[in-house]
């Protein structure tokens, strides 16, 4: 009885253990995702890196399309080069006109396409694709972009499922960025005042370090003075001596 009980609980053990085995050995599935370099605030500027994943064990990732959102469209849109691959911006007309820097701008930057010049994102490597959008629009929490992925094969994973708050991520998830609190710096200003401190610091320290010539040079001539004047008494002294001498 004794070495049935231990019998079943190996057996239950060993079920578990191969359960737990089969669980981890699923792979995780990657897909496309858009990561800020630094914080992408509201009304601000970002560069932005979108990373793609080679999921495939026998065929190269060699195209990659993502849709701007249109329902918050970013005016400045410049994708930064990247070696083995060809940048194709494409623009669209607005519904509503942009007002940037006091201009008024009617289309603006809906698909960024990357098409490999060689063999591409091979099996078992990713590349990221950075892009420079600004200004962020300052009346969402997050945007969304749509990405499309293509293989050597010529099979085509749309990234383009929105996730929800709340529910399960879904099979094709689209890349979400997400958006941080607006600053009162949406241009560099911030830097620009620290290097007007930096300024009035160095400015400061001229000064101080002129005074501080001025005291040493003051200091320097008093002991001169002092040193000339113990001789001049020396030699008045030693004049008299002279003089009674003779």
């Amino acid at each position: 009885m004794q070495a049935s009980r231990i019998a079943s609980r190996v057996a239950a053990a060993a079920a578990v253990a191969g359960a737990a085995v089969l669980t981890l050995s699923v792979p995780a599935f990657a897909h496309v995702s858009v990561q800020p370099e630094g914080s992408a605030a509201k009304g601000g500027y970002a560069v932005v890196d979108f990373k793609v994943p080679n999921e495939r064990d026998d065929t190269s990732t060699t195209k990659l399309e993502v849709n701007l959102p249109t329902d918050h469209p970013i005016a400045s849109v410049m994708p930064q080069p990247v070696p083995g691959w060809t940048a194709k911006v494409t623009k669209s007309k607005l519904d509503k006109p942009l007002t940037m820097h006091g201009e008024k701008i009617d289309e603006a930057v809906t698909k960024v396409t990357w098409t490999a010049d060689g063999k591409g994102i091979e099996p078992g490597f990713f590349q990221k694709f950075p892009l420079s959008l600004g200004a962020l629009p300052e009346n969402t929490d997050q945007l969304v972009f749509k990405a499309i992925q293509t293989y050597s094969d010529k099979e085509v994973v749309r990234w383009i499922e929105v996730p929800q708050e709340g529910q399960e991520e879904p099979e094709n998830p689209a890349p979400v960025l997400e958006l941080s609190a607006a600053t009162d710096d949406h241009h560099g200003a911030a830097g620009a005042k620290d290097t007007s401190d930096e300024t009035e610091k160095a400015a400061a320290a001229t000064d101080s370090g002129s005074d501080g010539g001025s005291d040493t040079t003051a200091r320097v001539l008093g002991v001169v003075g002092i040193v000339v004047g113990a001789a001049g008494v020396a030699y008045g002294v030693l004049a008299g001596r002279r003089r009674t001498a003779a």
